[in-house]
């Protein structure tokens, strides 16, 4: 694998609680992508939905990191405090007539029977000044494609304002999209390696760049776990803590799911000698595109 110049990855996970397995299989293959190519690797801190957020977790999802070898460069970017970019931007979206005000409820989509997806109401009848409102940036009406680095061409049709997506929410927070794609840019990330369920957001994030004016990165969508249930592995599906008594045998585990073929002599390595396998071996095509479930408590 050849060195890619001026390669730039990051894991951004948000603060809701400690880093699970399935945090660990992303984050192991942002990190080897990253290294395997001599690039850096940054860690963003995603907090910027204070009400599911657990005190202390963004410490706690550092120092596990840093224990199992994942050790990342520069310094880590907190969303909390990058408040006026994300508005600035809003506010240059709104300017341009690529956002605009929406004050939809899910009850008022059930009561126009729009089976609670968006229908662009709001697109036609803009609501009154003194409205609550979220905004919602404008979808075109075009086919978007990219190549995936690990699942191959992507398609998505939009719909004439129905994928119409929200960036700033009604109760006065800023929403994924927006900051994702403000924060990506400005630390210069070229290449984003991260899990499938994530990979619809994909096609809003490439809207907003072109709206924005921005240069895309490249992206890998690692398939999700799933557990003995078919749920994807999360914490919202209280998938439980990784066990830092443990790293070795999670790191060898997640090198196996992604593919790698790490031999079992490894799983009496350490974290370093592991990894440092790990990155002179990396093989991107390596990693399946499907799901796996993951019935192991380690």
């Amino acid at each position: 694998m050849s060195t890619a110049a001026g390669y730039t990855g990051r894991f951004a996970p948000s603060p809701t609680g400690p880093l699970h397995f399935g945090s660990l299989l992303a984050a192991l293959a942002s990190y080897l992508d990253a290294r395997a190519l001599k690039g850096r690797w940054l860690i963003r801190i995603e907090d910027l939905d204070p009400p599911r957020e657990q005190p202390g977790a963004s410490d706690l999802i550092l120092r596990t990191l840093d224990h199992f070898g994942l050790h990342w460069d520069g310094e880590v970017v907190y969303q909390s405090q990058r408040l006026e970019l994300y508005a600035e931007l809003l506010q240059r979206l709104i300017d341009q007539g690529l956002a605009y005000r929406c004050r939809c409820s899910r009850s008022d989509l059930k009561l126009r029977d729009a089976l609670y997806s968006y229908d662009g109401h709001c697109r036609i009848h803009p609501p009154d000044a003194e409205a609550q409102c979220a905004i919602r940036a404008l979808c075109s009406e075009q086919t978007v494609t990219f190549e995936d680095l690990i699942q191959d061409r992507q398609i998505w049709q939009h719909e004439d304002g129905r994928d119409d997506f929200i960036i700033f929410r009604r109760d006065g927070l800023f929403a994924y999209q927006l900051a994702v794609v403000a924060d990506d840019h400005a630390q210069g990330v070229t290449r984003v390696i991260r899990g499938s369920d994530l990979l619809d957001e994909t096609f809003r994030q490439l809207q907003l760049q072109q709206h924005l004016a921005y240069p895309t990165p490249e992206y890998g969508h690692i398939p999700i776990l799933l557990n003995k249930l078919g749920q994807k592995l999360s914490k919202q599906n209280l998938a439980p803590a990784l066990n830092t008594d443990k790293a070795v045998k999670q790191l060898w585990e997640a090198l196996h799911l992604l593919g790698q073929n790490p031999t079992p002599s490894l799983q009496r390595a350490s974290n370093r000698e592991l990894l440092d396998w790990a990155v002179t071996h990396w093989q991107r095509d390596h990693i399946p595109r499907t799901l796996a479930i993951r019935s192991s408590g380690s």
